[in-house]
């Protein structure tokens, strides 16, 4: 089972492996409240996307075709996450405010389908 989940919120048993996939650690956030099992920045959009979408929801869809876009050099790590979740449940970490414009929702879909 794949999730994605706020980093900031309560960490639950259900969560499975905690991967969080942010370029940049979460401002605030003490490493061991996070309870992170890895912290996957290679996955994450490169800081001139992030930068670029600046979480505006007017953006989206080009945000998901450029992240896609940034994300198919790394489709072998893609595919072993995808049979990693298909074994146990893995919860993708985000910082992000907005729970539907952010790079989980991407990434979910994109493990999804690997």
């Amino acid at each position: 089972m794949l999730k994605i989940k706020r980093v900031y919120d309560t960490p639950q048993p259900g969560d499975g492996k905690r991967l969080l996939v942010d370029r940049l650690w979460p401002r605030g956030l003490a490493k061991e409240k996070a309870h992170v099992d890895d912290w996957i920045k290679d996955l994450a959009p490169s800081s001139e996307l992030r930068t670029w979408f600046g979480h505006d929801p007017a953006k989206w869809e080009e945000f998901r075709r450029r992240y896609s876009e940034e994300l198919n050099g790394h489709r072998e790590q893609l595919a072993k996450l995808h049979a990693e979740a298909e074994r146990e449940t893995v919860t993708l970490l985000y910082a992000a405010k907005d729970d539907e414009h952010n790079n989980a929702v991407v990434l979910k879909e994109l493990i999804g389908n690997a």
